[in-house]
């Protein structure tokens, strides 16, 4: 009898994880790939070169508390908060090559040497990372997987919240954002039932200001879809534990 005979609820061991993304490059224009190419060594992580426990202060050479944005798109929004927040340091993390490109360049015009980027699986580098090491985790308006079969993609998941919220220190911030209803009130949901986190506004969160409107939100907002944010705190590890920024 094997391992899984006698616990029916274990996966297999040779179980391959699920993607909560679409592997993406697209074309690149000549300012991009040379951001990309001159940059990247200095400022880029490639996430399948990590081997073990990663510690992020290495990256930034200095400690401060860190913002992790799980898919920063194009980086406007991720250059536009970090520029606005220079006492964090903000690791962004991408898989659309000309997005990485654009924040790269962006990091680079606007001098911003709080941010880094990191390409590839975002849950493999917060399993990397270190317990309570993050001081807000960032997911602005990642895929829906709107069809039935594709939910068990979505990010915003049990077992996935409970990772993430184990790498947020006492008080950190996991602050969601969605234009698709439906995935809102799973979102909502899910963080919700965490019992290690709590819901900062009782219910979806005013529109918070620190927070850039992009190009695909206002293209959202166009077509008429509401967007949803959902902002919910580590609980306080001890009575004078504060909140995140957000």
């Amino acid at each position: 009898m094997t391992s899984t005979d006698q616990n029916p609820a274990a996966p297999p061991a040779h179980t391959a994880r699920i993607r909560t993304f679409h592997p993406r490059r697209g074309r690149m224009s000549d300012r991009q790939l040379d951001a990309l190419d001159r940059l990247w060594p200095a400022y880029g992580l490639d996430i399948a070169d990590l081997d073990g426990p990663f510690e992020p202060t290495a990256l930034f050479g200095r400690q401060a508390p860190l913002v992790l944005e799980i898919g920063s798109g194009m980086g406007d929004a991720t250059a536009a908060m970090a520029a606005a927040d220079p006492d964090r340091h903000y690791l962004a993390v991408e898989v659309h090559t000309p997005g990485i490109a654009n924040l790269l360049d962006l990091v680079e015009r606007q001098a911003l040497g709080n941010v880094r980027v990191a390409q590839g699986d975002a849950l493999d580098l917060v399993r990397a990372l270190p317990e309570g090491s993050l001081d807000a985790v960032h997911i602005f308006f990642p895929d829906p997987w709107p069809k039935t079969r594709h939910h068990k993609r979505r990010l915003i998941q049990p077992g996935h919240v409970a990772l993430l919220r184990s790498r947020l220190a006492p008080g950190g911030t996991l602050h969601c954002a969605t234009d698709w209803a439906e995935y809102a009130g799973s979102m909502r949901e899910t963080l919700t039932a965490d019992p290690e986190l709590v819901d900062a506004h009782h219910g979806f969160a005013p529109r918070p200001a620190h927070r850039p409107v992009t190009k695909f939100e206002r293209r959202a907002l166009t077509a008429g879809r509401p967007i949803f944010d959902l902002i919910h705190h580590r609980r306080p590890g001890t009575p004078d534990a504060t909140a995140g920024r957000g």
